[in-house]
């Protein structure tokens, strides 16, 4: 009798980091195309952080890449990313992956209502901190997304730019989960 085995999704997951770590600067950009909202910069950063070896340490060497960039890049990955239910959601010009997390939060479901006190809110927050309102929405309502944006502004400048930058790599490690099978 013989027995087959098969791959379990951690040997998946480090066999594909470990093709991912083989490949060459801009094929690697190439693969991680979207894991920090329209900033390739960070995955050209972070390649020559390689091997990977778990998932960790691919999150840990992005973000390093953003934690030591300079404020106006920083700023600029902030910038990047859509208003919850804003104007690129409603042309259908998201991400795919923005698209889908939106949707997973139930912002497509949104009343009248519920889509204009959204909009008063990211206006609001834009207007204060001159950025978007920025949170990884993966397990999170409508409901108490909308209450995350009213809470968070009361936060100093320099508290919500941090918090974005902290919630760009909860975003980036969820694409990451998703990219290479380990998310559940």
């Amino acid at each position: 009798m013989s027995t087959s085995k098969t791959a379990t999704a951690p040997d998946r997951t480090t066999a594909a980091l470990t093709e991912l770590s083989r490949l060459p600067q801009d094929a690697f950009v190439a693969r991680l195309d979207g894991i920090f909202e329209h900033s390739p910069w960070i995955a050209e950063r972070a390649w020559s952080a390689g091997p990977f070896t778990s998932i960790d340490a691919l999150h840990a060497a992005m973000c390093l890449v953003v934690d030591t960039a300079d404020p106006a890049e920083q700023l600029g990955l902030i910038c990047a990313h859509p208003e919850l239910a804003g104007k690129e959601a409603e042309a259908g010009t998201l991400t795919t992956a923005s698209t889908g997390e939106q949707r997973g939060a139930g912002l497509d479901q949104c009343s009248k209502e519920e889509l204009e006190r959204l909009r008063r809110l990211n206006q609001d927050y834009r207007a204060r901190f001159g950025f978007p309102f920025v949170v990884a929405v993966k397990g999170l309502t409508r409901h108490q997304i909308m209450d995350r944006v009213e809470a968070r502004l009361a936060n100093a400048r320099d508290t919500e730019f941090r918090t974005c930058l902290n919630e760009i790599g909860r975003i980036a490690r969820f694409r990451l989960d998703a990219l290479f099978g380990a998310g559940a």
